[in-house]
């Protein structure tokens, strides 16, 4: 597999950040957690903040749209290949905004794609 940020991840098992963060590291994808406060998912580290990470495939998105202009230039050094817009999360202007720079926007639910084994690239 590859390498996926989880941005607005959440140490609250009870969120789908959390849920998906779990799903993709047993799927053997290497994954990074960030959101605004530290924590743990399980046994990994939640990183604060917009830490540099090198190599990312695919950012899946759980911040809303009212909250994702804090993101954007942080997603966009990222250079995903693509971005996943989680449910409650699609945004026009994100879409456009990551089009423009070569980076493919899908609208998906990461814990559906990869119940169905569609997530890899």
């Amino acid at each position: 597999m590859g390498k996926t940020a989880i941005i607005g991840a959440s140490s609250n098992p009870s969120r789908y950040s959390y849920i998906a963060t779990q799903r993709l590291a047993d799927a053997g994808e290497e994954v990074y957690p960030v959101g605004l406060k530290t924590g743990k998912i399980g046994d990994i580290d939640i990183l604060d903040g917009m830490p540099v990470l090198e190599g990312i495939d695919t950012v899946t998105l759980y911040v809303g749209p009212a909250h994702q202009a804090y993101w954007t230039d942080y997603i966009l050094s990222l250079k995903p290949h693509r971005v996943i817009f989680n449910p409650g999360t699609e945004n026009q202007a994100l879409y456009d905004i990551l089009g423009k720079n070569g980076i493919k926007s899908e609208v998906a639910c990461t814990l559906v794609l990869l119940s169905l084994n569609t997530y890899s690239l």
